[in-house]
């Protein structure tokens, strides 16, 4: 008989500072049902300097690169948009979510929302989870 393990789906979550105990929370539910989390920002406070920008950038540019999937939880900053760019780059799903339905309105779109990596995910942090471990488990 042949068993096969396998290996825990990696993830990373970009967002901004203003949604630290969202992203938190959705990180929780994650590891929760075994998924490894590729690099925790909300560890770090806001940079106070060029070397700490560097540094904090280059772990963020590995994180993405490490994981099998990317969660965008909008309103994100340019940081969270650039490691967006990152995933599309590189391949890597995105789950995109929005708490509401602009995301879908011309004035605050992007072309690259709607991407076929790209999985948009409207309504509740639940939804989204539940989005995620359908499709990644």
């Amino acid at each position: 008989m042949n068993i096969i393990f396998s290996t825990p789906k990696k993830f990373y979550i970009a967002s901004s500072f203003q949604n630290i105990e969202d992203v938190r929370y959705v990180r929780d539910q994650l590891t929760a049902k075994g998924f490894q989390h590729t690099y925790d920002w909300t560890q770090n406070s806001r940079a106070a300097n060029l070397e700490e920008l560097q540094r904090i950038g280059n772990a963020e540019k590995e994180a993405v690169q490490l994981a099998d999937f990317l969660i965008i939880l909008l309103p994100a900053g340019k940081g969270g948009h650039i490691e967006f760019g990152l995933a599309l780059a590189n391949d890597i799903t995105i789950y995109l979510y929005s708490p509401n339905e602009d995301i879908y309105d011309m004035n605050f779109t992007s072309t690259f929302y709607h991407l076929d990596n790209v999985r948009i995910i409207v309504g509740t942090h639940r939804q989204l989870l539940e989005n995620i471990f359908i499709n990644e488990q």
